[in-house]
């Protein structure tokens, strides 16, 4: 997009605070923390249910962005004027009075702007397949514009339109709703010419009172489509679909029904399925194509791009050599362990300007005190002159600070041209010669971006940085991750704080990945059990408040020195505390010109019923009178109930919450002042708003896990634990397997030995039949006792299984519930004992 600032307030209605200065809008900005081209950005402030773009105003202005959407004034000590001692000289405010709205105003002005033919794909599953295989297919033909990943939403529908430029083509765009009305704000967005709708499901149900609303909001995306392409075999999306008028449908049935294009046979096939469609009256000829996939998911998804292309003209020859070669979609960025103290973010499946610049942004969350390295190939069928492809690319490698870049192609070495005299940049023909260079360069203690075109093969050079370790792994989805805490966020009253749980390892999840990712979004507090956690996390540079649970003597001087927040439970700990931080601020005083102040943060815990930590009623007076000698300052006070979870203990929670009211009021009235309030574990957020009271602590909801049972269909799968098979053999009727001769062949069996044990978290419990894993598909038993480094699976009914194959342990298909219940144990102690030796591989989605 490149518009002038008048053009801007045309377009959205706005009016200028004060007679706008001069600007070109190139960039648009939603996410104060992603500023990348500040001078020729606009930021859009856009208000939410816990975060207003409007207070990021002067830190915006601080980083060069002048020109801004606002739907309220800045606040009157900061009104901008003409005159340059006021706090905004030169910027551009233009008032609306909806952000939102101007935001959608602005995308769908842009997108009439362009002639080219639009494609909008919704539906409940499906949508970012369906549209990246249609890129995979149509890309020798067309300059396509798509959405990047799964930009579907409110915010991703309209960014992803204002990549529209002249050179495109084609544009292929997804939407994604859930709740009423939504859809009629991105369909103007949108206005596809031909419409896909993928099926219709429950995914997403939680905003729409029944399926039949949710199917209607979402056809509202075609009312002005000329076609749209979609399966007749389900008869509630046939019937909905008749209801629309002026539009051309493009249909399709397995099943036998009358349609467009008609299936006559699927078959699966060890290489992938075949597809055989007869005679109809839109394609009055036989036809047969084969896929690289199995699963019916893909197999749907596979022919609804069929159907497209018949509709677009091509011949079937060209469909069929073309699906023959689609591959699988690859959304995700990998963080891993690397060599030499290196941190590899592996993105090496796709390379475009847009997948660039999120890849960046992820580098800069993970990677604040590293050096940073970009790995990058040609950038392909980018629709844009080289010169301005890679001038923009130039650009952001320096806004972004990168230290270092490795180029592999042809084309990105007109970067040379580009980078400033200095800049640490050297090229390769291809990754071969790359590779062939390769042990005389040095990475060391630097985070290195992998970001090139599935052509490359960057696999092969993420294979040379990447620590070689134990097959095991954690998988942890931190988009998933972000979604839970997004859940949980929009359950807090407005200006309730958020603490969240990082205790363990983050549940096994990795405390310090998931607090950069925590303190990215803006969370209040965070929580570890032992100072030695709080003291990593400051290591790896995490700036957030961090309350320590359970303080220990021992470690007083690096509680103060790492600026972590005890939580004091007893009259002896605080007493202990205080003499040390007497002593502490008497040296440091001493060795000092300057008067120290004396103000280290505390948290007090009361025991109001749970009985195991916290002072008691009778131990206020005494607390009261201790503090107001003690050199701290008391940020909370809380409590722990007991079964906040529990529907048949709720009086119980009422009761704590009365006492922990009546405790905490006699403390304030001595303090003088009232501290934060806290009680609400993840259960207590959902089930007791009423006790939200200033902070709520979240703690095993982050992770996935729904112990109020009200969430579970809006919660995702953060982990993943994965092994694979190292060897399988066969067995007679009466063998054995493992220690002991647990394991009996009662029948020829065969056996999968996979690569986990009780020494990576696999209590030995699962084994004899306790437990299955999952594998390809299918579930396996486990058979004979587990051992310390290996597992045993009967995959007789398997028979496609094979040594190399992945093995779900747990995951989204096999949900951690299951293996906590067959064990008698609950998920806490699953994701905690998992070891440290097997290693967490971090995913963006």
């Amino acid at each position: 997009m490149r518009y002038s600032i008048q053009q801007i307030a045309e377009i959205t209605g706005g009016s200028f605070l004060a007679p706008p200065s001069e600007a070109v809008i190139e960039h648009l900005l939603l996410d104060s923390r992603q500023v990348i081209f500040p001078a020729s950005t606009l930021f859009i402030a856009l208000q939410g249910r816990r975060h207003d773009g409007h207070e990021f105003l002067r830190e915006l202005y601080d980083s060069g962005v002048r020109n801004f959407i606002v739907s309220k004034p800045p606040k009157n000590n900061q009104q901008p004027t003409a005159n340059s001692q006021q706090p905004f000289p030169s910027a551009n405010f233009i008032l609306v009075k909806n952000a939102h709205a101007a935001f959608h105003q602005l995308a769908a002005w842009h997108r009439h702007q362009f002639g080219l033919p639009v494609v909008g794909i919704t539906g409940s599953n499906g949508k970012t397949i369906v549209k990246e295989w249609l890129f995979q297919l149509l890309h020798e033909d067309y300059h396509i514009v798509r959405s990047p990943k799964s930009f579907n939403s409110q915010t991703g529908v309209p960014l992803s339109v204002l990549q529209i430029t002249p050179e495109h083509t084609l544009g292929i765009f997804e939407a994604g709703i859930s709740k009423p009305d939504e859809m009629g704000k991105l369909a103007p967005i949108l206005d596809p010419d031909i419409g896909i709708f993928t099926n219709i499901g429950e995914a997403h149900s939680e905003g729409f009172p029944d399926i039949e609303t949710k199917l209607r909001e979402k056809l509202i995306l075609f009312k002005n489509a000329k076609t749209v392409i979609y399966c007749v075999d389900n008869q509630l999306i046939d019937d909905e679909m008749k209801k629309l008028t002026g539009i051309t449908f493009f249909t399709w049935s397995a099943t036998g029904k009358e349609a467009g294009l008609q299936i006559e046979s699927i078959r699966q096939h060890s290489n992938g399925t075949t597809l055989t469609s007869r005679p109809s009256s839109l394609v009055p000829h036989p036809s047969s194509l084969e896929i690289p996939f199995t699963d019916a998911a893909s197999v749907e998804n596979a022919i609804h791009c069929w159907a497209l292309m018949l509709h677009l003209g091509y011949a079937d020859q060209t469909i069929a050599d073309r699906m023959a070669r689609l591959e699988p979609v690859a959304m995700r960025l990998e963080l891993k362990e690397g060599q030499n103290g290196c941190t590899v973010i592996n993105d090496s499946y796709n390379s475009d300007l847009t997948s660039l610049t999120i890849a960046l942004n992820f580098l800069e969350q993970h990677g604040k005190s590293l050096r940073r390295t970009l790995i990058l190939s040609d950038i392909l069928q980018s629709g844009q002159p080289q010169a301005q492809l890679y001038g923009t690319v130039a650009r952001l490698l320096l806004e972004k600070r990168l230290d270092r870049l490795i180029g592999i192609g042809r084309q990105v070495a007109f970067l040379k041209k580009l980078l400033p005299d200095g800049f640490d940049a050297r090229f390769y023909a291809g990754t071969a010669a790359f590779l062939e260079d390769f042990p005389q360069l040095v990475f060391r203690d630097e985070i290195i971006l992998l970001k090139g075109a599935r052509h490359f093969e960057f696999e092969r050079i993420a294979n040379q940085l990447v620590t070689k370790f134990h097959k095991t792994v954690l998988e942890v989805n931190l988009s998933a991750l972000l979604n839970n805490l997004r859940v949980y966020q929009s359950r807090l009253l407005p200006g309730t704080k958020m603490m969240v749980m990082v205790k363990a390892g983050a549940y096994g999840s990795g405390s310090v990945e998931v607090a950069k990712l925590l303190e990215f979004q803006h969370v209040d507090y965070l929580g570890v059990a032992y100072a030695d956690e709080g003291v990593a996390l400051r290591k790896a540079g995490i700036q957030l408040p961090i309350l320590v649970m359970n303080p220990e003597e021992a470690t007083f001087e690096a509680l103060v020195r790492y600026r972590l927040e005890p939580e004091i439970y007893s009259r002896s700990l605080l007493e202990n505390f205080t003499k040390f931080l007497e002593n502490h601020f008497a040296q440091k005083t001493a060795d000092s010109d300057s008067v120290t102040s004396l103000n280290q943060p505390i948290h007090l815990k009361l025991d109001t019923g749970m009985h195991r930590l916290g002072f008691e009623e009778k131990d206020l007076d005494s607390v009261i009178e201790m503090v107001a000698r003690s050199p701290v300052t008391v940020q909370t006070i809380f409590t722990h109930l007991a079964a906040s979870e529990a529907p048949a203990h709720d009086g119980f929670t009422h009761e704590q919450a009365a006492r922990f009211e009546k405790m905490y009021e006699k403390l304030a009235v001595g303090l003088g002042y009232r501290p934060m309030r806290h009680i609400l574990n993840s259960g207590g957020i959902v089930r007791f708003p009423q006790h939200q009271m200033e902070m709520v602590r979240l703690g095993i909801g982050l992770y996935g896990i729904d112990s109020s049972g009200l969430l579970q269909d809006r919660l995702q799968t953060v982990n993943t634990l994965k092994a694979t098979i190292s060897q399988v053999k066969t067995l007679e009727p009466g063998e054995t397997v493992g220690y002991g001769r647990m394991g009996k062949a009662q029948r020829p069996m065969r056996i999968a030995t996979l690569s986990l044990g009780y020494a990576d978290g696999l209590l030995r419990r699962a084994g004899n039949g306790q437990y299955s894993v999952l594998i390809n598909g299918k579930k396996a038993p486990l058979v004979g006792n587990v051992c310390m480094d290996m597992t045993m699976a009967d995959v007789t009914g398997i028979s496609d299984a094979a040594e190399g194959d992945a093995v779900i342990i747990f995951g989204k298909e096999l949900p951690v519930q299951e293996l906590a219940a067959s064990l008698g144990t609950i998920p806490y102690e699953i994701f905690t004992t998992i070891s440290e030796r097997v290693k967490r591989v971090y995913v963006q989605e």
